[in-house]
């Protein structure tokens, strides 16, 4: 592997920031995150430009779904800067108590949030996904390094050199801010092992990306799997909210995880219901692939394999069932989904309160879309990924899931006496 010197150097000089980091000044941090959000918007020419080279090269080789999370524009570019703003104005976790107790033998015990120390983030073709972990990491007190797409690479090079240029002008310490840009795969694997030095895996992109870090590391790794999404139309539904919500959830923005994929339709509204929401999905361009029902019911639909209901399109392209109620709703989920976003729309508080309890989804909703499924909407500023584990976090994860804690304990000179 073609400088490993240089990653070895990384990885020290990552290890020894963490420590510095976890007793910086929170003010020292807010600085830098406002300083790194008005050099993207004084750079924005210069991320353009490199993202245009992306795209000259995108062209023909990716999808317009994919094409679409790599492109950048001035409004995008906006958005990381005030996500960076949103995540200085946020309370800081590094350092809040939690939980105390007061022993019988006098002892107060509580705990202290802390960092996680250097967090290792691989990820695909969403240039913003780099602002939002600097910023993220850098609030949690975290060091970072990064290994984006080669697809993304002139794009993330570019957002990595503003923000970095602004942490180091405000004092953070050098190693703080890491970036992989050698195309050699062969690092990724290199750094998934050094267990020594990184404490946390992020791996952002496809099922195929996640499954081979999970494969590959010696390290732990928060997982982001595939977000097969569903929105179930009850048989009480508002019929135009359900539109609505269906509408938003597939056709807003089809390329990321919290689209939805599968839309789940009560049997009893399905006649009503379906021949004007396709025709609607069909003016945006949906290819639909349904059930047996679904198509008797439609004429002109594609029908459903076994293998659909378990695809993350990530395109214009939603499947369809009717079902018998919302039993057979939660039943087709636990079976199909990918434990990310889950919506129902219903004015039956038993079918609501019976789909948040039994749908097991790390983002479950009643009479909304799953286009939410964001740590910027969930009020976190941005988001390092949304976790379908369950250990140590779930959803959305923003500063508070890239601490952990340790146990603080308050004595007056006690000492243990038995046991």
């Amino acid at each position: 592997m073609a400088g490993r010197k240089k990653i070895d150097a990384m990885l020290v000089s990552a290890r020894s920031a963490a420590r510095a980091m976890a007793c910086i000044d929170k003010r020292l941090k807010n600085a830098a995150l406002e300083l790194m959000a008005r050099n993207l918007l004084s750079s924005r020419k210069k991320i353009m430009s490199a993202n245009g080279k992306d795209i000259k090269r995108a062209e023909g080789r990716l999808s317009r779904a994919m094409i679409d999370r790599l492109s950048l524009n001035t409004s995008r570019i906006e958005g990381m800067a005030q996500s960076l703003h949103e995540i200085a104005r946020l309370n800081d976790p590094v350092g809040e108590m939690l939980d105390f107790v007061k022993r019988p033998n006098g002892l107060v015990i509580g705990k202290m949030r802390v960092p996680i120390g250097v967090i290792f983030i691989v990820y695909e073709a969403r240039p913003n996904v780099t602002s939002d972990c600097i910023g993220l990491c850098l609030k949690s007190g975290n060091s970072v390094i990064l290994r984006g797409g080669s697809e993304a690479l002139e794009s993330n090079k570019a957002i990595f050199e503003a923000m970095d240029d602004a942490a180091r002008s405000r004092g953070i310490p050098r190693g703080t801010l890491n970036m992989v840009a050698d195309k050699d795969r062969s690092i990724v694997d290199y750094l998934l092992k050094q267990n020594r030095f990184i404490d946390l895996v992020i791996p952002r992109g496809g099922e195929s990306l996640i499954n081979a870090v999970t494969r590959v590391s010696r390290i732990p790794v928060i997982k982001h799997y595939k977000g097969v999404c569903h929105t179930y139309v009850d048989a009480s539904a508002d019929l135009g909210m359900a539109e609505r919500i269906c509408l938003n959830a597939k056709v807003q923005r089809p390329g990321v995880c919290n689209a939805m994929e599968t839309l789940l339709v009560h049997r009893s509204i399905a006649g009503r219901f379906l021949p004007k929401m396709i025709a609607v999905y069909k003016k945006y361009g949906v290819e639909i692939r349904g059930c047996p029902v679904t198509r008797k019911i439609v004429a002109g639909v594609k029908p459903a394999s076994e293998l659909d209901w378990y695809t993350e399109y990530l395109d214009l392209i939603l499947s369809v069932r009717v079902v018998s109620g919302t039993s057979e709703a939660i039943e087709h989920i636990a079976t199909y989904g990918s434990q990310h976003s889950d919506a129902i729309v219903t004015e039956d508080e038993r079918s609501a309160a019976a789909f948040l309890r039994c749908v097991d989804s790390a983002c479950v909703y009643v009479n909304a879309s799953t286009r939410f499924t964001d740590g910027n909407q969930f009020g976190k500023g941005a988001e390092i990924g949304i976790s379908t584990d369950k250990l140590h976090a779930r959803g959305p994860m923003g500063v508070e899931e890239l601490t952990t804690y340790k146990y603080i304990i308050l004595g007056n000179g006690q000492i243990r006496k038995q046991g």
